[in-house]
Order: structure tokens, then sequence, then C-alpha cells
């Protein structure tokens, strides 16, 4: 059963936040979907990524290409668009605890500058953590990444 990690981005951007992550799952040899709740959203991610550094290249592509399913990374507003080894959730995307348990790792980075998406992950770990999915809580903190809380996972 896969787990879930919540990332509180209180002082990095998402799009700064988003490569490191996109590149350790890719290293553990998973496809990432990275899902948002608009199309303007991600195609805006999808020019800050190519935008981004250079190296290591980090390859990607934008949902309803001919390629999709070759894609190491896809950008999406639709669930279930390929098999992935993990989701990363922005926006407050949906991220249901059955498919979060048939996954490798789950994310879900959210704005701590926003009322509304602080209170959609407050919503999401609650939702997750009742269905007996493992979880932690990252919080930034002089720069670095510390972990707040963690919900073990139940049988």
């Amino acid at each position: 059963m896969g787990d879930v990690w919540f990332y509180h981005l209180t002082q990095t951007s998402l799009e700064a936040a988003l490569a490191p992550l996109i590149l350790r799952s890719l290293a553990q040899g998973w496809r990432v979907e990275l899902r948002g709740q608009t199309l303007e959203r991600m195609a805006m991610l999808d020019v800050a990524l190519w935008r981004g550094s250079k190296d290591p290249f980090l390859p990607h592509g934008l949902a309803g290409g001919s390629h999709d399913s070759l894609q190491p990374v896809l950008l999406t507003t639709r669930p279930g668009s390929g098999t992935f080894g993990c989701v990363i959730a922005v926006e407050g995307a949906d991220l249901p605890p059955g498919e979060v348990a048939m996954l490798e790792r789950s994310c879900i980075l959210f704005d701590g500058n926003d009322a509304g998406e602080t209170d959609r992950a407050r919503e999401q770990w609650r939702l997750l953590t009742s269905a007996g999915i493992g979880a932690r809580y990252w919080a930034e903190e002089g720069g670095r990444w510390t972990m707040k809380r963690e919900s073990p996972a139940s049988e």
C-alpha cells in the first residue's frame, strides 16, 4: 500500500518545489502524474518545468498529446490517464484513498498562504488517514523540509 506525503509550501514556490520531487520519483523508476484542477495551471507548470534547470533535464508533457503513454511525467487534470508509480496533486486536486493505495507514493503540495488550499489539504489528510493510508506532513523550516507529523498506515 502506498502512502501520501503532504508538503506545506510557505517559502518555496510550487514551481521550485516540484522539480526535486519529480526527479526523486523518476530516480525510483516511477512514472509521475502531476495532477491539478485547471488546464491553465497545468499549462503554466508545463512552461515552468521546460524553463527550469536544464541539468538534469526533466522530461514531461502536457496531457492530450499523441505520446501521453510514453511521458515519464504527465501533467493532467484527469485522474487515471495511465500507469504511474507516483501522483503529485496540486491545487487541491482529488486523490482518493483507493487510488493512493495502488500507488508507490502520492504527494499533495499546497500553498500555506492560500486558506482554501490549506483547508483542502486538512480535509484530504482526514479522509486519507481515516481510510488507513499512511501519511507524512512536511513543513518548510530554515530552508529545509522537516517532517512534523506522521500517521502510520493501518491494516
